[in-house]
């Protein structure tokens, strides 16, 4: 393994590799399972259940692997990676930062090896958690967009989810992120299986549950940050989201 390759031993049932390698087979340990994340925009993770999938592959500067025994991930979360299938999937925005924090650096040795160690256990759980959900976006075979224009449409989906109180259009989604109204909205679709609206509605509904549970805004008010400028607007669309209104849900809160 190159000297700039990392080996970051968890326990008996998890090893990191982080860095470049001239071939994943070649340091995997036997028997585990490959969870190899590619963080450069737009992250993404593969699924290799063993050393034959993998020969000849080879990590980049970006590019991490969770090598995990199969069994642990049964007895840990009641998961095996044998029923994903596809086996490729774009990373969410939070999944991928967690991902690229493991290439950040502490104060000293000790801290940066404990930091590391830390984010790969979350890492793993995060990943986990979302295969089991099924929430992670399947890597289509056949993808139209390039790699230019999918850092594009994972670009808009980043505005989204940051900028997500500001009127956002998609005119002005294209502007931004430098594509055409008709390949952002056609790529956005086919990366995250949802048009741009529904992913605008449902991250400021998300924000609005968040606020109600948190919070002692009125409901208008919580209404009218995400978006809606009445609360007929809100309740009716927080209603269809949630199966409840906004009031009733933070009753239930404080029940």
């Amino acid at each position: 393994m190159p000297e700039s390759a990392r080996t970051i031993d968890i326990s008996a049932e998890l090893v990191t590799l982080l860095g470049p390698s001239q071939s994943i087979a070649a340091n995997l340990p036997p028997g585990r399972i490959a969870l190899v994340i590619q963080v450069e925009q737009p992250a993404r993770l593969c699924i290799h259940l063993g050393q034959e999938g993998i020969a000849g592959e080879q990590l980049g500067q970006g590019s991490i692997v969770l090598a995990v025994r199969g069994d642990a991930l049964a007895s840990l979360f009641d998961w095996s990676p044998n029923v994903c299938e596809p086996q490729r999937f774009y990373l969410g925005n939070g999944q991928a930062a967690i991902a690229r924090s493991l290439f950040e650096k502490r104060d000293c040795e000790g801290a940066t090896a404990t930091y590391r160690l830390a984010k790969s256990i979350e890492l793993l759980c995060e990943l986990v958690g979302a295969l089991k959900a099924g929430t992670l976006t399947p890597m289509p075979d056949d993808a139209l967009l390039s790699r230019n224009d999918l850092e594009r449409v994972t670009l808009a989906r980043q505005i989204i989810d940051e900028q997500w109180s500001e009127k956002l259009t998609i005119d002005h989604l294209a502007r931004r992120c430098g594509l055409n109204r008709s390949k952002l909205t056609k790529g956005f679709r086919e990366v995250y299986r949802s048009s741009i609206s529904e992913a605008l509605v449902e991250r400021r509904l998300a924000e609005a549950r968040r606020q109600l549970l948190g919070t002692d805004l009125p409901v208008g008010v919580i209404g009218y940050r995400s978006g809606y400028l009445n609360n007929a607007s809100f309740t009716r669309a927080f209603g269809r989201r949630y199966g409840v209104s906004p009031s009733d849900f933070r009753s239930l809160r404080a029940a």
